[in-house]
């Protein structure tokens, strides 16, 4: 894929959870109150949630800081937000274009989002907007990809895709849903670096780990709030999810109401502008 076709990927990937909203605010979880506390704990003051998207680590702030202030490029993310919590500013806006005064907040934070903005031009707003000594924090929050239950699956879609069977052994649907989800690069790169011409202390980093109990029909939501599923035709993206239940109640024995717990990591960055 070339620069410009790359980029146009992901302006429509990231333009692409607003068609989700209400799927994102149930399945999608933020990170955990300890990656929280860490996050803040030099923070002081008014704190920005830049990237809100509908709310997940914004309801975590309200009561913890003297200030929370929502900014969301999405008018259907930023409304799910602004429904559910009335008490919080949400304003429009996106990484490299913060509505704020200059040095008006205490701590800028990010959960989900990092790898969506243009990081340059991020760095230059967040610096702008925070106070001398002023906290940047970014997180990512999911499934662990190392996590048991991922590995079983991953494991498991990987035998489909790969043996060649005898005819009709292995479903061809197994197969193509193998092959979609190992052949398309879906991670990210969970981190915060900062080029020596920004005005930050070289980030810190911690890692943290819980599990999450999912039925079925968590684990099929929480599928769909993936840029890469919403993005795809429906008659692909339907097929896509039937496959996934399918291969989660005849291969991994989850249905109806079992549950298996989801091995969720946290990656956590902070620094503080000099």
């Amino acid at each position: 894929m070339s620069a410009a076709d790359q980029s146009v990927d992901k302006a429509q990937r990231s333009g692409s959870f607003g068609a989700v909203a209400s799927e994102y605010d149930r399945f999608r979880p933020g990170p955990p109150a300890a990656a929280i506390d860490w996050l803040l704990e030099r923070a002081s003051g008014s704190v920005v949630d830049l990237g809100a998207g509908t709310g997940a680590l914004t309801k975590q702030l309200v009561g913890r800081v003297d200030r929370v202030v929502a900014i969301e490029p999405d008018d259907r993310m930023r409304a799910v937000l602004a429904s559910n919590l009335p008490g919080v500013t949400a304003l429009r806006g996106a990484g490299e274009s913060i509505p704020l005064d200059n040095g008006s907040v205490g701590a800028v934070v990010a959960s989900n989002c990092w790898h969506w903005m243009d990081p340059d031009a991020t760095l230059l707003e967040i610096s702008r907007v925070l106070s001398p000594g002023g906290t940047l924090g970014v997180a990512w929050a999911g499934p662990d990809p190392e996590g048991l239950f991922v590995a079983q699956a991953q494991a498991m879609l990987s035998a489909t895709s790969s043996s060649p069977g005898e005819p009709g052994e292995e479903p061809e649907q197994a197969k193509d849903l193998g092959r979609e989800v190992m052949d398309s690069d879906r991670r990210v790169e969970t981190v915060l670096r900062i080029p020596d011409a920004f005005p930050f202390a070289q980030p810190e980093h911690t890692t943290l780990t819980w599990d999450i109990p999912l039925n079925a029909d968590d684990l099929i939501g929480l599928l769909g709030t993936f840029s890469w599923i919403i993005t795809m035709p429906d008659d692909r993206r339907a097929h896509v999810i039937a496959e996934a239940r399918r291969v989660l109640r005849d291969g991994l024995g989850v249905s109806g109401d079992v549950t298996v717990d989801v091995q969720y990591r946290s990656e956590v960055w902070r620094t503080q502008l000099d």
